[in-house]
């Protein structure tokens, strides 16, 4: 059940006069599942260094709102004009956005990543920032939205996305990108850098009684199960700064992360405890991921022989059913004469200088054609179940 923790000496962990705190926490030593109540940068500052795996950050936007918005019939338009979004000029935000950026970039792991989402209101001051503090930017991600609010006033082009930075700690850090799984979410093709998907509404969208939201900016759960998904692994703690009604929070728990959220304002607090604890983690064998081929531990041919995914006597056969070859008990393929390893063999009728045999052959089952890699990566969701 997640809790809210107030700002006092009892739970601050972050530095001391004279004493630095450690490089590395366990986690023992962090407020998982809790919401740290509070300006995001005193919350942070009760962190320990390097402790954290993953910052995503949905920070005010300064939209620098003036006015009541209406629609053509006259209706109002639940804009965002709340006191969290007003700065008194640029500067003020700049400074606001380098103190929470330089906590951030304190707390993370030395492979850690930040997530930042703005729009054109803020996005390129966040992201000069982030990068004069060492941030190293690894993508930017455009999130355009399947069902945009319409530009009501009809006097500039319809806002119809949102901006995603992905940073690393440094030039030179390494970070978690789970390649494999994105492209398999992705039906078997690269993910690319623009996410298409709804914005936040139906049940998903918090509503208090008489149907008013309960935060104007609430992100779908889309969004974030993705960034979790590609950047993160079973285990790993999310940190949110401004963590609003627990979007972040409640899909790190279906998803098997551990979450710590920074919150100031009470009603938000309330509203996210109350869905984090409504959600159900995921079970364990739905959590497997594809691995990507760098990452995968290494599995010979021979152990998917032996485990009956490709039983001696299967033929394979290259894409273009150009040769066959037939699998022997050890693991080795025979074409007429000539024997070899699926890498081997590849080379030698193909008369490369290489071969990946993982994706040079191929087998049929259940009326589908699919590269013996297919089977590789049943054989390793098997391993970790």
């Amino acid at each position: 059940m997640g809790q809210v923790l107030p700002l006092t000496k009892d739970i601050a962990r972050g530095k001391s006069k004279g004493a630095k705190a450690p490089a590395a926490a366990a986690k023992a030593n962090l407020p998982l599942g809790r919401i740290l109540a509070g300006d995001c940068v005193a919350a942070m500052r009760t962190l320990p260094d390097a402790s954290i795996d993953l910052v995503f950050a949905d920070p005010p936007y300064n939209l620098q709102l003036g006015g009541d918005l209406n629609r053509p019939d006259g209706s109002h338009v639940d804009a965002v004009t709340d006191d969290w979004d007003r700065f008194d000029s640029f500067a003020s935000y700049d400074a606001f956005t380098r103190a929470w950026l330089a906590e951030a970039k304190r707390v993370l792991k030395p492979d850690g990543a930040l997530w930042v989402i703005g729009s054109y209101h803020n996005i390129y001051r966040v992201g000069a920032i982030l990068q004069d503090l060492g941030f190293w930017i690894l993508n930017d991600i455009v999130w355009r939205k399947a069902n945009p609010m319409p530009n009501f006033k009809g006097t500039r082009f319809t806002n119809a996305h949102e901006t995603l930075i992905w940073a690393s700690v440094g030039e030179k850090a390494r970070y978690q990108f789970n390649y494999r799984a994105m492209k398999t979410l992705n039906d078997e093709l690269q993910m690319r850098s623009d996410w298409v998907l709804p914005i936040c509404g139906g049940q998903e969208r918090l509503r208090e009684a008489g149907g008013v939201k309960v935060h104007p900016t609430q992100k779908p759960e889309a969004l974030l199960y993705r960034v979790l998904l590609a950047t993160t692994e079973r285990g790993d703690v999310v940190l949110d700064p401004f963590f609003g009604t627990g979007t972040t929070g409640a899909v790190a728990k279906r998803l098997g992360r551990e979450w710590i959220g920074c919150e100031r304002e009470s009603a938000y607090r309330a509203a996210a405890l109350a869905r984090i604890d409504r959600e159900l983690p995921l079970d364990e064998s739905a959590l497997a991921t594809m691995h990507s081929r760098a990452s995968a531990p290494k599995v010979a041919f021979g152990a998917l022989v032996e485990s009956g995914l490709i039983p001696p006597g299967t033929v394979l056969f290259d894409k273009k059913r150009r040769w066959t070859a037939t699998v022997r008990a050890d693991g080795s393929l025979m074409h007429e004469r000539q024997v070899g390893s699926i890498h081997g063999l590849g080379k030698e009728l193909q008369g490369a200088p290489s071969c990946n045999g993982w994706m040079f052959w191929h087998y049929e089952a259940g009326g589908e054609i699919k590269p013996i890699d297919a089977a590789r990566q049943l054989y390793l969701l098997g391993v970790e179940d």
